[in-house]
């Protein structure tokens, strides 16, 4: 359950550096773990705030710290204070509003990314973000995060296999690990979308509903969040890939090259999804007017055909002492069938001319 959010007014005329939370704070509450490892293996625990410095001065190897949960401003100075980040890094983790960017200290990096799921709220189900800072140094990486660290649990778990490259290479592999496990979120996210897209689709086609549209606004809705919060990425990671930053090695940035592709492709599929979501409203709207336009073909031809007849009952029904075939004992019959055969002949010309 999220509590009720801080915007960034309520932080207007504050000084550079004051530490306050920006945004919706998830209820997850503060832990640390620190994991540090070498070609010896690796090491991993849970460290109390007060005992991270002395844990980080006899850890060998490449460190990762891990804070999960940003409601404790004393926990966070504290590991600014460690590993000494910069006032406006620690101002920048509490702002859970930022946009996704990449910003060079010399001594270090800080990264922010955003990461996303779905939480259900009574019967609809609706998109969140969560922030994700990273701080890379020459043999540390710093994740703090809103709330779980899911994400990175393949690189944990690969970390304590030993397998693939990442507990021989540096804090510069372990960066560009973490950053390709969150992009890779992004993936299961455009299924999703895209489910919803052909559900939405179908319905379309078969029988759209006014809760169609209100779907087709959602969905809208969601490709405007993910691209206003997807679209800095691009630039991120083409920053890093560019090797501005001597913290990653040449090796490293050939993976980053890889990120680099995952992300315009994502980009470009959020891009398709916002020209399907406005076919599809297009489409929605021509299937209206068209439902309409059928409805009201059928009442003008029962209109039109019953206009003669009304007008020959019309005739007959004046008050008049003498009209023909009143006192016929026929009359009655013959008009039925002239107004049958009126109806029918009318039906004919439709059927011909195609309006039926």
């Amino acid at each position: 359950m999220t509590s009720p959010s801080k915007k960034r007014s309520t932080k207007a005329g504050l000084p550079p550096g004051m530490l306050m939370h920006i945004g919706a704070k998830k209820g997850a509450a503060p832990r640390i773990t620190l994991l540090d490892y070498d070609l010896e293996g690796v090491r991993e625990s849970e460290v109390a705030p007060a005992e991270l410095a002395e844990k980080i001065k006899h850890a060998s190897g490449v460190k990762w710290v891990n804070l999960q949960g940003l409601g404790d401003i004393h926990m966070i100075e504290q590991i600014g204070a460690c590993f000494d980040l910069h006032p406006l890094v620690l101002e920048d983790i509490f702002n859970t509003e930022q946009r996704s960017k990449v910003e060079d200290y010399g001594n270090y990096l800080y990264v922010v990314l955003k990461t996303f799921g779905y939480e259900t709220r009574g019967t609809e189900e609706k998109i969140y973000s969560e922030q994700i800072s990273l701080v890379l140094g020459k043999d540390f990486v710093l994740s703090f995060l809103e709330a779980s660290d899911v994400q990175f649990k393949s690189v944990r778990d690969r970390l304590r296999s030993g397998k693939g490259q990442s507990a021989k290479l540096g804090a510069d592999f372990l960066m560009y690990s973490l950053i390709d496990a969150v992009v890779d979120t992004y993936f299961s996210i455009l299924e999703r979308l895209d489910e919803k897209t052909e559900v939405l689709e179908t319905e379309l086609v078969a029988h759209p509903q006014p809760r169609t549209l209100q779907s087709i606004q959602r969905l809208k809705r969601e490709g405007v969040f993910l691209r206003r919060a997807l679209w800095p990425l691009r630039e991120v990671i083409s920053s890093l890939q560019r090797g501005d930053s001597p913290l990653f090695s040449r090796n490293t940035l050939l993976y980053l090259r890889d990120v680099y592709d995952h992300t315009i492709h994502i980009i470009e599929s959020i891009e398709s999804l916002r020209d399907v979501t406005a076919g599809m409203l297009d489409i929605y709207l021509s299937s209206v007017s068209f439902r309409i336009s059928t409805v009201m073909k059928v009442l003008t031809v029962i209109t039109t055909i019953f206009m003669p007849l009304t007008l020959i009952t019309g005739i007959y029904g004046m008050n008049f002492i003498y009209m023909p075939g009143l006192e016929w004992h026929m009359g009655f019959f013959v008009v039925l069938a002239t107004m049958a055969v009126i109806s029918v002949a009318m039906l004919l010309l439709f059927r011909w001319k195609k309006w039926l």
